[in-house]
């Protein structure tokens, strides 16, 4: 058994502690969804639906939210949150007694002497977001109706958007279906539903205010267009459903709730520990994982980190191998290695799709270490001299004669690497323009790394009997003497060289 997320009414009640909580939903191409546990929105990247265009990169805020209302008898409860510069308006959260994400976000409002349940969750491998509404107790022939407003942003991810006349507002519906397409060249958003009336009737909500943004010092202020009201009668049916995709939807939310059940438990259960936190983990650790073409990634953090090649190969073993998903980490190594070019591995793979950037100097030396660690998990030594041997023995010959930003091995042995204007190691941080901790030279942690890719280098090209690299395993050898004979080598982490 997994542990449960779950909070009171003492923190869903309080706005300022249930603000500092939010919930996190994947789909395993590079999309996502999030907010707090009130559902008031405070950062530019909470959305119920942010849709990878270009997995897993191209990543679009289509649906932020909904504003949503339960009308029992003659009274109306507002069961959004949303702030207005110092204004917080409505104040659904007064109605919610709690939330719980087990396993998708779940939040119960209490609204008279009947209580109404909202469920979110992603659909794995498809930009689609079910939202389902159930009403809980006897309504004593009261009417009783749910409306819906869908807010939407359609935007990059990192923007904001604003009131303006070029949007489209023309909803296509039918029976079960209104599609929108609000600006050309971004995808159609369909919401499949059983509402009992829809009203087309769009709509601008000004001046959004996302407080976390606005912490940051940067803006923080947004418009959302609402294209239309959807009404449900849960008097007749106590059950409400809304299907936002992409993609014309090809299941009820009923089934396709079921199937993300199986498939989420089905993680649980390759937990490689029974013990419920291990179970815990296992499961956070699979939102990391994404789709890049036919192979995997890793996204390096939600919401607004892409894939990185450091942090993929940094955390590749503890995602993959400790868990078990050696078919996984393959495809992981295969994709990064397809990306190699002089030698180099991806700094990071930019969100809008452009070419990869090429400006790190231990990303690439951290695929050494995660390729000894895949040996260590899986013996799987025919896979890496099919896939990864001939790219890795590149990326040392690349090294040795120099690469790009005057990464090259030096007289003494050790690697040098830096340009002004630079900074190559993960120290990356720039204030107005400029890089803080340059570190041009020979960082100690990157000798470290180049000692062992040369090590494990030298040991697989004795395993493969690999001439073309034993014809230089003499300088890689010569050059590890040198480095473990150096001063800087006694101030490196023993975890990281091989034996």
């Amino acid at each position: 058994m997994i542990e449960p997320i779950d909070f009171d009414r003492s923190v869903c009640g309080d706005l300022g502690e249930a603000c500092q909580r939010e919930w996190l939903e994947t789909n395993g191409i590079g999309g996502f969804a999030c907010s707090t546990i009130i559902g008031m929105n405070t950062r530019r990247y909470h959305s119920l639906l942010t849709a990878a265009t270009k997995p897993p990169a191209g990543r679009v805020t289509l649906l932020s939210r909904f504003e949503e209302t339960l009308v029992l008898g003659d009274e109306r409860f507002e069961l959004g949150a949303n702030q207005y510069g110092e204004v917080v308006h409505p104040r659904g959260f007064e109605y919610l007694a709690s939330f719980r994400k087990d396993p998708f976000p779940a939040f119960r409002y209490r609204c008279r002497d009947v209580e109404l349940e909202k469920t979110i969750f992603l659909v794995d491998g498809e930009n689609t977001a079910v939202v389902q509404y159930e009403l809980i107790g006897e309504l004593r022939n009261r009417p009783c109706s749910l409306e819906i407003r869908p807010l939407v942003a359609f935007r990059d991810f990192h923007a904001t958007t604003h009131a303006n006349n070029a949007i489209n507002p023309q909803v296509v519906t039918q029976p079960g279906m209104a599609v929108i397409s609000p600006y050309p060249g971004l995808p159609n958003l369909s919401f499949q539903h059983n509402a009992v009336f829809v009203e087309p009737s769009g709509l601008w909500f000004y001046n959004f205010e996302y407080l976390r943004e606005r912490e940051r010092g940067l803006h923080s202020r947004e418009d959302l267009y609402s294209p239309f009201l959807l009404r449900f009668d849960l008097a007749t049916d106590p059950g409400a459903g809304i299907i936002a995709s992409t993609r014309s939807p090809s299941a009820t939310p009923a089934l396709l709730r079921d199937r993300e059940i199986q498939r989420r438990a089905s993680i649980v259960c390759e937990s490689p520990v029974d013990d419920p936190f291990a179970k815990t983990l296992t499961r956070a650790a699979s939102q990391f994982i994404a789709a890049r073409g036919d192979q995997k990634t890793i996204i390096a953090g939600y919401p607004w980190f892409g894939d990185w090649g450091r942090d993929t190969m940094i955390s590749l073993p503890g995602l993959t191998l400790v868990t078990g998903w050696f078919d996984i980490a393959r495809k992981i190594l295969r994709a990064f290695a397809a990306s190699l070019d002089q030698g180099m591995l991806p700094n990071r793979f930019p969100d809008s799709g452009e070419e990869p950037e090429y400006n790190t100097v231990d990303a690439t030396l951290w695929m050494f270490h995660a390729v000894h660690e895949f040996l260590r998990y899986t013996g799987d030594y025919e896979f890496v001299r099919a896939a990864l041997f001939g790219p890795l023995a590149d990326v040392i010959h690349w090294h040795e004669r120099g690469t790009r930003y005057g990464i090259r091995l030096d007289s003494d042995g050790l690697l040098r690497a830096g340009e002004p204007g630079l900074q190559l190691t993960w120290m990356d941080a720039r204030v107005d323009g400029r890089e803080v901790t340059p570190r041009t030279g020979k960082p100690v942690e990157i000798q470290a790394l180049w000692h062992n890719a040369l090590r494990m280098m030298a040991r697989t090209s004795r395993l493969y009997s690999a001439t073309r690299l034993l014809a230089i395993a003499i300088a890689p050898w010569r050059i590890a003497a040198a480095i473990s004979s150096s001063a800087c080598f006694g101030m490196m982490p023993a975890a990281v060289c091989m034996t």
